[in-house]
């Protein structure tokens, strides 16, 4: 494949949100996000606190598409979502979303405001021998994952600063670990993860031989893990990337690379809808503020934890 990536057009901003944390280079929205305290780190992947301000009738579609499971407080907003077991909507409330193998629709109205946590593959098995399978692309109360949904509404303070309330979410997720014994992640889960993330052109075949691991092995802990098979897994890395550099949140450095893990045009757009729902030049025309500040997110863990940047430091896009 000797197809080099081509300049792509400033991606579509939405006029009426004013994200508390600033836009990029690009105008498109910031969170504030932040690796989680050493200690969490073999559970949690990341923090992020996102405040934005709308008309109280605004209305907005989008959607996201996580490889993870997601602890999601939702402080402020009116939310809809469509998830494997249909349509959602509920107001102030303390949520876990499984891992996506799509897109899933998500709207909000009015202002929002949300407190995350992006749990790493193999927390949930470890912490609770939760059958990720059975949650990948649904919604379910907080308290799948230990936590109690009123206590942790509780725990922000209107008017406290994003990072304390990461504190305060660190917290509570500490003494959660505790109770339900800390036990980590299988290790295979962890280089999976961290394979997904650097290069996620790598064949199975290849991980598996330079992991020393049986490749069936390797299918069985991967579908526990992650809620899907090791393939699926790499795949859905790659269209994640390629739709950071399509918003703009990505290292524009890697702009070829990214578009040299796809044959050819057709199967970049083939696969992209697949994962989306939409062409990448439609993903590129479409506002898409949730599913950006999503990918924003992915993309700073993604650079920290291969120290192409230092934690917390300047991103590419900022």
């Amino acid at each position: 494949m000797n197809r080099k990536s081509t300049p792509v057009a400033a991606p579509a901003v939405d006029p009426a949100i004013a994200p508390a944390n600033g836009v990029t280079r690009k105008g498109q929205p910031l969170s504030f996000n932040r690796a989680p305290a050493a200690d969490l780190a073999p559970w949690i992947g990341r923090f992020y606190v996102t405040v934005v301000d709308a008309p109280d009738d605004y209305a907005l579609q989008c959607g996201l598409l996580n490889d993870t499971s997601c602890i999601r407080i939702q402080l402020r907003g009116d939310w809809t979502a469509q998830t494997r077991d249909g349509g959602i909507a509920v107001g102030r409330s303390a949520l876990f979303f499984g891992p996506n193998t799509r897109r899933m629709p998500i709207g909000v109205k009015g202002p929002f405001s949300s407190v995350g946590v992006v749990l790493r593959p193999g927390a949930c098995h470890a912490l609770f021998r939760i059958a990720v399978p059975d949650l990948v692309d649904r919604i379910t109360p907080i308290e799948t994952v230990g936590l109690a949904s009123e206590k942790s509404l509780g725990l922000f303070t209107p008017d406290a600063s994003p990072e304390d309330w990461c504190v305060a979410m660190e917290e509570a997720l500490r003494a959660m670990i505790a109770r339900q014994g800390g036990h980590e992640p299988d290790p295979v889960t962890a280089r999976f993860e961290a394979a997904a993330l650097a290069d996620p052109a790598i064949l199975v075949a290849d991980f598996v031989e330079q992991s020393g691991i049986e490749q069936r092995r390797l299918e069985r802990i991967v579908r526990r893990d992650f809620g899907i098979t090791p393939k699926h897994v790499l795949r859905r890395a790659r269209a994640l990337d390629m739709a950071s550099h399509l918003r703009g949140v990505a290292d524009e450095a890697e702009a070829e690379t990214l578009a040299l893990r796809y044959y050819d045009q057709s199967h970049l757009i083939r696969e992209f809808t697949a994962m989306f729902g939409m062409s990448p030049r439609q993903f590129i025309n479409t506002p898409q503020p949730l599913m950006t500040l999503s990918l924003e997110n992915r993309q700073s863990r993604r650079l920290e934890m291969s120290e192409r940047i230092a934690p917390g430091g300047l991103r590419p896009w900022q």
